[in-house]
């Protein structure tokens, strides 16, 4: 299995129909939340609450931070829903937000460049790893699970724009296209940021685990 896809489990395979279906209701709670209807807010904040706050977390390394920026993202998004082109993809849209608030966090509480390595993190488990559930599983699982865990330890260690493409690419299945809409950037710039997070993460995990193929 590529890197890349081992480093969440790979894609989710879903029907055409539940797409559509989702795709519609999406559309119906955006439309209603423009013309005032506060109850839609609530709706959209339950269907990308995990996602959101999933990106958050990996941004600021911090649950509490994680939360209080998750919070104002939508009070953002009840700000700007009228500025919203409705032609835009609004997962887009609503991670540029999220990411904005973040990024302008990092640089307020943690000057430190945003491309370079991040120290070890503090008190123990970490908090991705913290993300995957805790159900006791049958043998197999425990493998993946502590692949996983490995996998998302090396990541905190990246460099925050390094483990934001990864988590925008790989966690969130975003399209290439939609990350650099959310970085504002050329597709040139994320692709190369993309392999490179790559081959520093492969990097570090042969390093630390030798002998283990991470290809």
């Amino acid at each position: 299995m590529m890197l890349g896809a081992a480093i969440f489990g790979g894609s989710h395979n879903n029907s055409a129909t539940a797409i559509w279906e989702a795709g519609v209701g999406l559309e119906t709670e955006i439309a209603q939340l423009r013309r005032g209807d506060l109850d839609a807010l609530s709706t959209l904040l339950t269907r990308y609450q995990n996602r959101l706050y999933r990106y958050l977390l990996r941004m600021v390394r911090q649950p509490a931070e994680a939360e209080d920026l998750f919070q104002q993202t939508w009070l953002r998004v009840a700000e700007k829903i009228h500025n919203y082109d409705q032609n835009r993809n609004f997962d887009a849209w609503l991670f540029t937000l999220a990411r904005n608030l973040a990024i302008d966090h990092l640089r307020r509480l943690r000057p430190e460049s945003l491309d370079e390595p991040v120290g070890d993190h503090a008190g123990g488990e970490s908090a991705a790893a913290r993300l995957v559930s805790r159900e006791t599983p049958a043998l197999d699982r425990v493998l993946a699970r502590e692949r996983t865990s490995r996998l998302a330890d090396a990541m905190e260690t990246l460099p925050v724009i390094q483990r934001e493409v990864l988590t925008l690419r790989f966690e969130e299945e975003l399209k290439l296209e939609e990350i650099a809409e959310i970085l504002g950037a050329p597709l040139s710039t994320v692709k190369t940021r993309l392999r490179r997070a790559l081959d520093r993460l492969r990097g570090n995990l042969e390093s630390q685990f030798p002998g283990e193929n991470w290809q």
